[in-house]
């Protein structure tokens, strides 16, 4: 159904894509795989209009074909779902599932029609509610479904799908699974990138494996084992990643006995939060769990004073903090983002220039900024954190999802903080980098900073986390600690949660 023939893809000082094949039958979830940078966000963006290839071709059910456009692209049958919902938030649910192409009546938009179809079509996706309010005031995980059904309700005779599962809950993943058998099942041809081995094995029937944007390996998704996949994509044999294992988490902690560096006490915002408390000591890492829209990224947003708060304080090393971001920051609170493209990285500026923000008051004197201090501060977190870029004056934006996020996590340690928040650090980023970043959680920790963890995957919440703060509706419900963090820990206090809420 779709063919890239020695595909060659070359920026200024960067060889993304060598002489790269891909071949994804009707009916066929073909897996792309490697880690952050390894070329597959490009290969896509190839496939789909957004660039043109040096060399080598691209065919579409057997004809060679050439998009000057991602709407070319488009036209001919090739939908994408991107890792980031690229969607208009003030905009209506509806007119977000039509966009570019609403039903007319008499030269008008029909929103009668519009918005009856949009009720039918989502409500198969588990969205329910008034399709008319602003696609932003749904959970990011329900603009995800959104997105996803408006690539399939085209005409396409292949999809793209780029981590579509990252922001979603696991009822959402199951519900996704469902439209990509039905997809399956039409002949509909299926390009699946995701970082989630077990959601690879249990869908995808192909697998091909880039590294350092050339093409590792290809074949059935069943005949490769998980360790040596892992091996392919990291560039590692079989036995150091068995030995090393995939997660960046160690088995010992070092929480010290003291008073805790941050202390959240009854923090309530209207709708949103319901006196919820968190204490976090120097060296230990609190994890926030519960589902999609339990109040998680709110708690954190809170504390880090970018949510407004009704009743509640803050306190960081025992001092108290006013409710603002700059505040929060100055106190020595920093928060990585759950949504690093809406609210981390700054796309058109450089590496440099966003790891700098931060601490651009810092670095200066009388108004002058100090390009050598700051030089200091960018080359030496780049290399501790091993962020990969052409050079400091590479634009963010062309980075991977997982060196963005990179720069990110160097922009917050750049400020030296007591506390960090951090919303999906590991989201849509590769195993290699996962583990990078969940080794320097560690570290950080075991300096005495502390930290907040937030993560919708029950395993590395109950690996990286002393303790598991549980939400539910803005509400804590249960903590769990020792030996009770575990995933069947967290998933009975939830259940249990729920069940006490039917009971009432």
């Amino acid at each position: 159904m779709l063919e890239a023939i020695d595909v060659s893809k070359t920026f200024p000082g960067v060889r993304a894509l060598d002489s790269v094949s891909l071949s994804v039958r009707p009916g066929e979830v073909h897996a792309l795989v490697g880690e952050n940078g390894a070329g597959k966000s490009t290969l896509i963006k190839v496939l789909t209009g957004v660039y043109r290839p040096d060399a080598g071709e691209l065919r579409l059910a057997g004809e060679r074909v050439r998009f000057a456009t991602p709407q070319e692209a488009q036209r001919a049958g090739i939908s994408t779902i991107y890792q980031e919902v690229n969607l208009v938030p003030l905009m209506s649910v509806a007119r977000n599932l039509f966009l570019g192409r609403e039903p007319r009546r008499r030269g008008l938009i029909d929103t009668v029609t519009m918005n009856r179809v949009a009720a039918e079509t989502l409500r198969g996706y588990g969205i329910t509610g008034d399709v008319r309010r602003p696609l932003g005031q749904l959970a990011l995980g329900a603009q995800q479904m959104v997105a996803l059904a408006r690539a399939v309700m085209v005409d396409a005779r292949v999809v793209i799908m780029d981590e579509p599962t990252s922001s979603l809950e696991p009822r959402e993943v199951e519900t996704l699974f469902g439209v990509i058998d039905d997809l399956r099942g039409k002949g509909i041809g299926i390009v699946y990138v995701s970082h989630r081995l077990d959601e690879l094995y249990r869908i995808c029937d192909h697998v091909t494996v880039l590294r350092d944007g050339r093409r590792v390996h290809s074949g059935p998704m069943q005949e490769l084992p998980r360790l040596k996949l892992v091996a392919l994509m990291i560039g590692r044999d079989v036995e150091t990643v068995r030995s090393e294992g995939v997660t960046g988490f160690s088995e010992e902690s070092q929480v010290a006995d003291s008073t805790p560096v941050l202390k959240a006490t009854g923090l309530r915002s209207r709708h949103k939060l319901h006196g919820v408390d968190v204490a976090v000591r120097p060296g230990e890492v609190v994890g926030l769990g519960g589902l999609l829209g339990a109040g998680r990224t709110e708690t954190v947003r809170a504390i880090a004073g970018a949510l407004p708060l009704d009743e509640g304080t803050v306190e960081v090393a025992g001092r108290p903090v006013r409710g603002s971001t700059g505040a929060a920051v100055k106190a020595g609170i920093a928060a990585l983002p759950e949504d690093r493209k809406a609210e981390g990285i700054v796309p058109g500026l450089s590496v440099r220039e966003n790891i700098a923000l931060a601490v651009l008051p810092r670095m200066s004197r009388a108004g002058i900024v100090s390009e050598k201090r700051i030089d200091e501060i960018v080359t030496r977190f780049m290399e501790r954190l091993r962020i990969k870029a052409a050079g400091p004056d590479q634009p963010v934006g062309e980075l991977s999802g997982g060196n963005q996020q990179k720069v990110l996590l160097a922009r917050l340690l750049a400020t030296s903080p007591k506390v960090l928040l951090l919303d999906e650090p590991t989201r849509g980023i590769d195993v290699g980098a996962k583990a990078e970043v969940q080794s320097l959680v560690d570290e950080l920790a075991g300096q005495g900073l502390g930290v907040v963890l937030v993560s919708s995957d029950a395993e590395e919440l109950v690996e990286g986390a002393d303790r598991v703060v549980v939400l539910r509706d803005g509400t804590v419900v249960a903590e769990l600690t020792g030996d009770a963090v575990t995933a069947d820990g967290l998933l009975g206090a939830i259940a249990a949660a729920a069940e006490k809420e039917v009971e009432k």
